[in-house]
């Protein structure tokens, strides 16, 4: 069965993001398409790139290297949750794309942003872009989530019934678009 990673992108001490990663896992798993596992990036402790050659040749010479290629080697496809920092996605998230190449390539992505002022909106744009960089399909429908409306103090998540039915869409086409792709995995 097709597995899609939720990719949590930020490692911050006090993040929001396990909030809503948990939330993508909870609404996914009354699907019967696909199976969805959370990854958090802290928990392969990546030091800022340090591969001494280039991740398109697949020669890794570090084992947090390894383990993170492995991981995300096993997926279909993923969702990516990322809050917005200064305009743009976290370092930690960039670092830990470009930690590999071909592991990424020829998968779908949906994008799930959050932030105060355009609820994420600035660091998906630039994360569709990084996408494409390493051969990833970005799929159309986004959520956008705002720090202000969807959660309690800025704190608790507490999302508002409208993105419902935008993550099930997101959802859908990041299972199809996966499925899509699988062809061109098997090359």
């Amino acid at each position: 069965m097709t597995t899609i990673g939720i990719i949590l992108g930020s490692t911050r001490p006090g993040r929001v993001g396990p909030q809503i990663a948990e939330w993508i896992e909870k609404t996914a798993r009354g699907r019967d398409d696909a199976d969805f596992e959370v990854v958090d990036i802290a928990d392969y402790a990546l030091p800022l790139f340090d591969e001494p050659r280039s991740p398109r040749m697949g020669d890794y010479a570090h084992d947090h290297t390894r383990a993170w290629a492995a991981k995300i080697g096993q997926l279909d496809g993923f969702v990516f949750v990322t809050p917005e920092y200064n305009r743009s996605i976290p370092a930690a998230l960039k670092n830990a794309i470009d930690f590999i190449y071909n592991e990424w390539n020829n998968k779908a992505a949906g994008f799930v942003g959050y932030g105060s002022n355009v609820s994420g909106a600035r660091a998906v744009d630039h994360l569709r872009h990084i996408a494409g960089a390493v051969q990833l399909a970005a799929v159309h429908t986004q959520l956008h989530l705002s720090l202000q409306t969807d959660f309690e103090q800025f704190r608790t998540f507490a999302p508002t019934e409208r993105h419902e039915a935008a993550l099930q869409q997101l959802l859908t086409e990041v299972v199809t678009w996966t499925d899509s792709l699988a062809p061109l995995r098997q090359v």
